[in-house]
């Protein structure tokens, strides 16, 4: 008698563009105003300083999630890695700590398109334009990773489009206004690091890009790449941005309100119409972010409730036609929902903790595959996977002083109710977490 197929499991789809275009869009490349003017006023008027700084610091961790992700090319990331070099007690806490980062993005990514497109239609309610975004962000991930992929190249490729706009006005202004030191805001400054402590967790986005590992068509080859490249073009755009707006508005502390100093920038170089244009293309970005971010964690979660860490029928559900990760896509929005009464001040300090986290357990899973367990020893492998691994830790934990005390009180409270989740789950350590098992026969379809 004939078996039946193995059911495909995720699809893979997905080349080194469409991974690299979805990190982007994870990324968000119009973000980059989001903290313009706070981080202006801190690096005093050297914001391009700061981003390079950031940037050289993120490519050491982007560089370890590729090599791990060569290893392992499955949906669960840093869940992953650190599960198999330091077993299941270790990758629980590493993927539950990860989940409270992923979680809140979407929905911090909901509220600021409320928050935006209320500014321009003050008669509607913020909640309304929230939730709209909400449902429809829900309906794209359940329609699958083909249908998103798509609307990734349309959300980058506006982002794109804004950003040149916004350089060919800057370079226009300063042809009547020429700049007597165009290379100054590179230049080292007070608070410079300070300012890349803070720019670089909103590089937060590369890591995502090994979530689809599995719908990628060669995870062991196209998911380090695209990894990488969205580091590097991510920061190669914030770079560029950070230069011209430096050189179009060098005063750092002018700004009616540095929360809003992209809008007043893009008014001062465009007019009303342009400002305009600015916010739309923001929440056409924020949207696209909201889409990837929800996209990642569901598949985070996907790879925990195949693993039974979480309830396995539940959360390892797949859609019968659209093989999207249906119940976990369904808990994001969910949890999205507090989008609806919350602050953005308050949504704020709910993330980087787990991100930062996430950051030092991979770069510590290179040291210990490639030179504990594999025991490699030439002199390229101790500086491949033990010098760059070894200074991208150093400088993940050099982050950490950037972190609030709100963030560390939330981040803590939320790996106290992991440890007690964890303690149930293995009867008090007496029974092995589940392992992570690589296979992608038999989910659950609706």
């Amino acid at each position: 008698m004939k078996e039946p197929a193995a059911d495909p499991g995720l699809k893979r789809v997905l080349g080194v563009p469409g991974l690299t275009l979805f990190g982007l869009t994870y990324l968000a490349p119009v973000a980059v105003f989001t903290t313009y003017g706070a981080v202006t006023q801190i690096t005093q008027g050297h914001l391009p300083s700061a981003y390079v700084v950031a940037l050289v610091v993120m490519l050491f961790t982007a560089v370890s999630y590729g090599r791990m992700a060569r290893v392992y090319p499955t949906a669960g990331s840093a869940y992953t890695y650190t599960q198999q070099t330091f077993g299941g007690h270790v990758g629980f806490l590493t993927g539950w700590t990860l989940m409270l980062d992923y979680l809140f993005l979407p929905m911090i990514n909901f509220l600021l398109i409320g928050i935006y497109l209320h500014s321009q239609f003050p008669a509607v309610p913020q909640w309304a334009f929230t939730l709209g975004a909400l449902l429809v962000v829900l309906a794209l991930n359940i329609l699958g990773i083909t249908v998103m992929s798509r609307v990734n190249v349309l959300v980058v490729g506006v982002s794109v489009v804004l950003i040149l706009v916004f350089v060919a006005l800057s370079l226009k202004h300063l042809g009547g206004h020429p700049s007597p030191a165009p290379f100054a805001p590179f230049t080292p400054g007070a608070g410079v690091f300070s300012g890349a402590a803070v720019l670089a967790l909103s590089f937060l986005g590369f890591d995502a890009v090994s979530t689809l590992s599995e719908e990628a068509r060669d995870p062991r080859r196209d998911i380090p790449r695209a990894i990488v490249l969205t580091t590097l073009i991510g920061g190669l755009l914030f770079i560029l941005v950070a230069w011209m707006g430096s050189l179009a508005h060098p005063g750092y502390d002018d700004f009616a309100n540095p929360d809003t100093a992209g809008v007043d920038i893009m008014a001062a170089l465009g007019g009303a119409a342009f400002e305009t244009i600015f916010v739309g293309i923001y929440v056409i970005g924020a949207f696209g972010s909201a889409m990837a971010t929800q996209a990642s964690v569901s598949r985070i979660l996907y790879s925990m409730g195949r693993d039974g860490v979480l309830p396995k029928r539940a959360f390892s559900m797949l859609h019968a036609r659209f093989r999207s990760p249906v119940f976990a896509v369904a808990v994001v929005s969910a949890v999205s929902l507090v989008a609806l009464f919350i602050s953005l001040d308050n949504a704020v300090v709910m993330v980087n903790f787990g991100a930062l986290i996430a950051f030092s357990m991979v770069n510590l899973t290179v040291i210990k595959r490639y030179l504990v367990d594999e025991r490699r020893r030439s002199t390229g492998d101790l500086l491949r996977y033990g010098l760059v691994p070894l200074v991208g830790f150093a400088l993940t934990v050099w982050l950490w002083t950037s972190l609030s005390g709100v963030t560390f009180q939330v981040g803590l409270a939320w790996m106290g109710i992991g440890v007690v989740y964890l303690l149930g789950l293995t009867r008090l350590f007496r029974r092995k977490p589940p392992v992570m098992s690589f296979s992608e026969a038999d989910p659950a379809t609706v």
